[in-house]
């Protein structure tokens, strides 16, 4: 079986990688890997002095940036403040399953954070791209549906774990609804996704200090299988330089997606509904006020 490592990445001398959420787990680790390959690596963090930790523990061009992706006031003041060429988005941050919170502008934190905050930066960004998106998913996609009657979960129970298996689908309607667009407008860059399987970052580590006897057990349990956060990160790396298909979705290969070597794997049938992401992409644009930039594509028919 074809293995991909970080050692097998390309110099990358020339190039600009932008990393959201890159102060930690698997977007500080693709951010070295990139970094130690001659890329210019842009550290999109909400929290200036954490990225400036991380960035020093790093060799080679990095810029740290302030950008929290749960407020769009500040998604538009990076965009507008970052105007360089920009070769690949990693859109990595996200978070998984805190207790309920909101957005600076009301959204659900983890759909406003994990998808709306990543759509409004893509478009935002858009015109100056020109190699490739990755957007970071999860398997937990699989369970997710789009409640379009309740997005925010104002009106019913909050479930965190349905929460971000929500935003988890989202991120991979949008990269395919993403890829149809840039298609149509007839342009060349590539909107491609990927998960990490299990990985042993800080994405959960509220859940031992606030979470009930059985999240913490979870916690405990699944620490020992899930692998480190260099190998998490090789199917977003492999996602972002390997040769992959528009639309391509990266993951581990081993059991259930776990943990293994990347390779592109499938998605759920949800995930791949093109009119469920058409109609994500045009509520996401009603909410978040930001358009796709390259012109609009033709609705198509179910």
């Amino acid at each position: 079986m074809t293995t991909f490592t970080a050692a097998e990445l390309p110099v990358m001398t020339g190039r600009t990688v932008v990393i959201t959420g890159a102060n930690s787990g698997i977007g500080r680790a693709a951010a070295h890997a990139l970094a130690a390959k001659g890329a210019r690596v842009v550290l999109a963090v909400r929290d200036l002095a954490k990225g400036r930790v991380a960035a020093a523990t790093m060799t080679g061009d990095l810029d740290v940036r302030r950008l929290d992706l749960a407020d769009l006031a500040s998604v538009r003041a990076f965009a507008q403040e970052f105007t360089d060429p920009v070769d690949i988005l990693i859109n990595n941050a996200g978070l998984m399953i805190p207790p309920l919170g909101r957005t600076a502008d009301g959204f659900e934190l983890q759909f406003g954070t994990n998808h709306l905050g990543h759509f409004a930066l893509t478009n935002l960004l858009l015109p100056q791209i020109r190699g490739r998106v990755v957007t970071v998913s999860s398997n937990a996609h699989r369970t997710g549906r789009i409640g379009f009657d309740d997005l925010n979960w104002e009106r019913r129970p909050y479930r965190a774990m349905s929460a971000y298996a929500q935003s988890k689908l989202a991120n991979l309607l949008f990269t395919a609804e993403l890829q149809r667009r840039l298609t149509e407008a007839g342009s060349t860059v590539l909107s491609t996704a990927a998960h990490p399987g299990l990985a042993a970052t800080h994405l959960v580590d509220h859940l031992s200090a606030e979470g009930s006897l059985r999240r913490r057990l979870q916690t405990l349990l699944l620490t020992p299988l899930a692998q480190s956060e260099q190998d998490g990160a090789l199917p977003t790396l492999f996602a972002a330089v390997a040769d992959v298909p528009a639309g391509g979705y990266a993951g581990p290969s081993g059991l259930l997606q776990g943990r293994g070597a990347p390779k592109l794997v499938g998605r759920s049938k949800t995930a791949r509904d093109a009119a469920l992401a058409r109609r994500l992409w045009t509520v996401s644009e009603e909410l978040t006020g930001v358009a796709f930039p390259l012109g609009q594509p033709t609705t198509l028919t179910s």
